[in-house]
């Protein structure tokens, strides 16, 4: 461990919903493999809330959905009183200049607080994230950008966990874990009303002689306080 932990940079992270044929979606996107955090994994849309965001208020729901609309192109925005059903506006560019000039307000009451996680002590560059959770507006597709994102798609949260468990996907520990929860809810609707009350959890990794391990705190809501380390099935210790 480093002789002192580098403080956690703020962050936000999103979870745009919607109803599928076969029930609930998220989207999420594939991270470039050339960038240091998380390369190659399947993400939801976040990354570090700037100042910028912070001069508009709620500076992590300021941030969750300006990630979201730069990694997917999904704009939680307001014009007066009316939400955004759908826009054609660029995603490069300054994001608060680009509200300001189409007379548009971040749509944070659309968001609900979903999860807060903050990384370990012993990592190098450590986050304190917040989650959100959103509906999608319907006639708002998402794509990822090519860049930052390679791939992007809607997919049901169980899939995705599916998917990493058989080799075909990586998720990193949250990640995992808040898919888990969010599968256990059948639509948007209800997962946004009951995701539960928010209890911070900071990991606390730990070796015994069955292997690594990871401890959070029970009242967080993920069905377990220890799960099994990175790089093998994440499920409670007995299941």
């Amino acid at each position: 461990m480093p002789s002192e932990a580098a403080t956690p940079r703020p962050a936000s992270t999103i979870l745009l919903l919607r109803d599928g044929t076969a029930g609930l979606e998220v989207f999420m996107v594939v991270r470039n493999q050339a960038i240091d955090f998380a390369g190659g994994a399947l993400v939801f849309p976040g990354g570090r809330v700037e100042e910028a965001d912070a001069r508009l208020g709620e500076a992590f729901r300021i941030a969750a959905i300006r990630e979201a609309f730069e990694e997917s192109g999904i704009l939680l925005a307001r014009r007066g009183d009316a939400l955004l059903a759908e826009h054609s506006l660029p995603r490069e560019g300054d994001f608060h200049a680009l509200l300001t000039e189409h007379e548009l307000e971040p749509a944070i009451d659309t968001l609900v607080h979903f999860a807060h996680w903050i990384t370990p002590e012993d990592m190098p560059k450590r986050f304190d994230t917040h989650f959100f959770a959103a509906h999608a507006p319907a006639q708002q597709i998402g794509s990822h950008d090519g860049g930052e994102a390679v791939e992007s798609l809607w997919i049901q949260p169980g899939r995705a966990v599916e998917e990493a468990d058989a080799g075909e996907r990586t998720l990193v520990f949250a990640t995992r874990l808040n898919l888990l929860k969010l599968a256990r809810f059948e639509t948007a609707a209800q997962a946004l009303a009951e995701c539960g009350p928010v209890v911070t959890v900071r990991p606390e990794p730990f070796s015994d002689e069955r292997g690594r391990w990871i401890r959070i705190p029970e009242e967080a809501g993920y069905g377990g306080s220890v799960f099994k380390g990175v790089g093998r099935p994440m499920k409670p210790i007995g299941d």
